[in-house]
């Protein structure tokens, strides 16, 4: 049997994906990972997870404000008041897993990944990613798009 090297090791385990709201978004494992991820959508977000979020898009503010379905206004009042609301919460974790997830497709490249959520797409009836993941059903779509892409499927 050959030796497993810790560099060849490495090799095969998977990519640890980094969450852009600092949790385990797209892959957890764990029951108790998943109630603590409920209890702080439940709670509301603190407005600094948006502002995380903003950042490791490259999205401009309205753009993501039309994503999550937060007028600007509220945005602005969010921010004074230090947290969102739950349901406002769960679009920023929606939003957060499909951003993970064509950040993931374009290997790192987040302006790719942007310009590609921007752009019309003949497999989603030609909306452009963003524009359909702005509601659940929308997003469960992008998502199986961008899980054919990344095994080949022809979409």
């Amino acid at each position: 049997m050959p030796m497993t090297t810790a560099r060849n090791q490495r090799r095969r385990d998977p990519p640890v994906r980094k969450a852009s709201l600092g949790l385990r978004l797209l892959a957890i494992a764990d029951s108790n990972d998943a109630i603590g991820v409920v209890d702080q959508v439940r709670a509301g977000f603190p407005f600094s997870k948006f502002v995380r979020l903003e950042k490791a898009s490259g999205l401009p503010r309205d753009i993501l404000a039309r994503l999550l379905g937060i007028p600007k206004r509220t945005l602005t009042r969010r921010q004074t008041e230090g947290r969102l609301r739950p349901d406002e919460s769960d679009r920023v974790l929606r939003a957060s897993a499909i951003l993970e997830l064509a950040h993931d497709l374009f290997e790192g490249d987040t302006e790719a990944a942007t310009t590609w959520l921007q752009s019309s797409q003949p497999a989603l009836g030609g909306e452009t990613p963003l524009a359909l993941a702005a509601t659940e059903v929308g997003a469960r779509e992008v998502e199986q798009l961008i899980g054919r892409l990344e095994h080949g499927v022809f979409s």
